[in-house]
């Protein structure tokens, strides 16, 4: 942080280099970092969901202050955001004299995309151009637009052997799944499929409910979920009249898993789910 170390981008920027080096000598860097950082390095744009993987809760407020419409004006909102700075609170404004802005039915939409550019970028913005700064110093940008963000995570972090074991037995089922757990004949079909991957496959599926393709070296028991707490792989049955596709909460480890009614169908709902994250899109 700058209040702390004047001369902390100069580390930044080291630090983009030795991931680039890194990455250039086909070294493996073991730690991960959340989506959107990777599509950072790409030049990719980030999504709106892209907020899921470090704030679940901060996300589902701003779901639910699109859908306020005219009775957004009653929360009195501006803007502005409040940040806590070494137990200092400060309010941050998000566009040029933001907090004289009220927020409102006409110009919500664009509140929403101040509040996404802040929490995606402009928080860290200095932090961020260093770092990549320096990984295009070993790695010119031109030279990574073959991939996406997905598989950039996985040439920097490789996946290892995914021991499929020890994946269902740190397993929980919730939802209409709850009773039966891993005999509900739906989750049958589920492993059944999941073990048939490549360990490609299986590493995008694990990148897709929990946010990285990376399983902790003490195994699928200490998967931890936003804010560092364990959070086991969660499968949620969910009917057929609240989603076709699979959905996932990266925050949560959970993937949200229809009912489907043949195995042939949860294959090509899954894949199809699994696959089109990669673009940076979801299927509703």
């Amino acid at each position: 942080s700058g209040i702390i170390d004047d001369g902390h981008l100069l580390c930044f920027r080291f630090l983009g280099r030795i991931m680039g080096k890194a990455m250039f000598a086909g070294e493996l860097v073991k730690g991960h970092m959340v989506n959107h950082l990777y599509k950072h390095l790409l030049g990719w744009p980030v999504m709106f969901n892209d907020l899921k993987d470090i704030d679940d809760e901060y996300y589902n407020n701003l779901k639910k202050t699109i859908n306020m419409g005219a009775d957004v004006e009653h929360i009195c909102a501006d803007f502005t955001t409040a940040e806590e700075f070494l137990d200092t609170k400060k309010t941050v404004e998000l566009v040029e004299n933001g907090a004289e802005i009220d927020v409102t039915e006409d110009n919500l939409p664009e509140y929403i995309e101040a509040c996404l550019k802040y929490r995606l970028l402009g928080r860290y913005q200095a932090q961020l151009s260093a770092l990549i700064l320096g990984f295009y110093d070993v790695l010119p940008e031109p030279l990574l637009t073959i991939f996406d963000f997905q598989e950039l995570e996985m040439l920097m972090c490789g996946f290892e052997t995914i021991e499929m074991d020890d994946w269902m037995g740190n397993t929980v089922y919730t939802g209409q799944y709850r009773e039966k757990g891993s005999n509900h004949e739906v989750c049958v079909w589920f492993w059944e499929v999941v073990s048939e991957y490549d360990e490609e496959m299986k590493a995008r599926l694990l990148q897709f409910v929990t946010g990285t393709s990376g399983v902790p070296s003490t195994g699928f028991g200490s998967l931890q979920g936003y804010g560092g707490a364990i959070k086991k792989f969660t499968i949620m049955g969910v009917g057929l009249d609240s989603c076709v596709y699979p959905k996932s909460h990266t925050c949560f480890n959970r993937i949200d898993l229809p009912v489907y009614g043949t195995k042939d169908e949860l294959e090509e709902k899954l894949k199809i789910a699994v696959t089109m994250c990669s673009t940076g899109f979801e299927i509703e």
